[in-house]
């Protein structure tokens, strides 16, 4: 995600490095190199030009401090700009009422159902709240089937009728069901087309007007660049919708979706989706985003997801087991699931600083600790709580049980010790033993370069 534009963006700023102050010239240098880089990202060219002509006029005349270089002056001011762009401040969902109704609109296609259970999930398990889902798209072969196996999947209630083909009914019944067992929030997944026309156009808006839903959200995929922003439009003529959903960040999108439906909807981006999986959605937050774009890492979300998943009291336990050197691989297979919670694993470690560049050509799948939980499962309990009675015969055996070589095994048991020694150093936290301990995932997962 942003890969392209946050090289083309660094090497922008190297013609301001060994400057001694900000002029016009090396200004006019370095936003040529920033339009360009926008424009190959999928930036509309009239939003690329605004961009850089607000940086350019934010720009002169700025003093430079002693302490700060004019290429970091220029970073912090793209840095601003890029999070106004995208909206600024993080936008609220809106959860009033009883209950509150979310409508779900866009093209086929765009991740829809599967972003309405990912919401349902989000919701239920993140702000505690009762969830239906409810199957309103009539049209798609499979496309109540499923949100079925979604809503199964996640523990939450799909209101379906059978033989209706009407959504209008289908979402007022669901409504009225809601209210009556008390639950808290009603997501409606409606039918897309392959492209805008009148058809889907006015069912939608009799499904809104017959609900009058709290919010509304259009899902986009964001891969579809500009494409995108532009069926955003029409929708939003039509709709007038209260937020945008940005599917598919993590594939190979060059994000000008994600820069620009800000500015040419003027509606907040709410949420962005990161993968398949029904906890791989983010709440968007555009500050945040430009520090991942400019290379600064994310770490105030690496917080919060370590937050989520590490227990105080856990925590605790597992400072006192570090400082009295008891830390032993079932801590260590403990953690790593832990992490493994928390999302993708390069995902995660693209949001420490530097780390992003440094794993571009790294390949780490979402198994990539699969050979160390085999080699810490064919330990014996005595084993994973001594560490220190791995001789060689015992290595020997666990290799052999876990179709893995001595090699490996003594690579993992020495990549442990450094771990236990990293976090006794660092053990304030829950939270804080996460992330440190991230810093090795890199060579934990054993990722090799493409």
């Amino acid at each position: 995600m942003f890969e392209n534009l946050s090289d083309k963006l660094e090497r922008a700023f190297k013609t301001l490095k060994g400057q001694g102050h900000i002029t016009e010239i090396n200004v006019a240098e370095t936003l040529k190199d920033v339009r360009k880089a926008l424009l190959d990202a999928d930036v509309s060219y009239k939003v690329a030009k605004q961009f850089t002509d607000q940086v350019k006029e934010k720009a002169l005349g700025q003093q430079v401090l002693t302490s700060v270089s004019p290429g970091q002056l220029m970073v912090k001011i793209v840095h601003d700009e890029l999070a106004a762009l995208m909206g600024g401040d993080q936008a609220e969902i809106n959860l009033k009422g009883t209950p509150a109704v979310i409508l779900i609109a866009g093209l086929q296609g765009s991740g829809k159902t599967t972003f309405s259970a990912k919401l349902a999930n989000y919701l239920k398990n993140k702000k505690g709240r009762k969830v239906m889902l409810v199957a309103g798209d009539v049209y798609r072969p499979a496309a109540i089937e499923q949100l079925k196996v979604l809503g199964e999947q996640t523990g939450v209630t799909v209101f379906t009728i059978d033989d209706n083909r009407d959504p209008v009914t289908i979402a007022k019944k669901a409504v009225a069901q809601a209210r009556e067992y008390a639950y808290n929030v009603v997501i409606i997944d409606t039918a897309g087309r392959l492209a805008v026309d009148e058809e889907m156009m006015r069912e939608i808006a009799a499904i809104k007007d017959a609900v009058t839903p709290q919010e509304t959200l259009f899902v986009v995929d964001s891969m579809t660049g500009q494409d995108a922003v532009n069926t955003a439009k029409a929708f939003n003529d039509r709709l007038d919708y209260d937020g945008v959903v940005l599917t598919k960040l993590d594939g190979d999108t060059r994000g000008g979706a994600a820069l620009t439906i800000r500015s040419v909807v003027d509606k907040p981006v709410k949420f962005v989706g990161l993968g398949e999986k029904m906890d791989a959605i983010d709440v968007f937050y555009p500050s945040r985003m430009a520090d991942r774009i400019l290379g600064m890492g994310d770490i105030v979300s690496l917080v919060e997801r370590a937050q989520e998943q590490f227990d105080e009291d856990e925590a605790r336990k597992l400072q006192q087991k570090l400082a009295k050197d008891q830390f032993n691989f079932n801590d260590f297979i403990s953690q790593i699931k832990q992490i493994k919670k928390m999302g993708n694993v390069k995902d995660l470690l693209g949001m420490i600083p530097g780390m992003g560049k440094a794993l571009k050509d790294v390949d780490i799948d979402d198994d990539a600790f699969k050979g160390i939980e085999a080699i810490i499962g064919s330990m014996t309990p005595h084993e994973r709580e001594n560490p220190g009675v791995l001789n060689g015969s015992r290595r020997k055996r666990i290799a052999m049980g876990s179709g893995t070589d001595i090699a490996e095994v003594n690579r993992l048991i020495k990549q442990f010790e450094d771990t236990r020694k990293m976090m006794k150093l660092v053990s304030g936290g829950g939270g804080k033993n996460a992330i440190h301990a991230m810093r090795n995932m890199k060579r934990m997962s054993s990722g090799r370069k493409r």
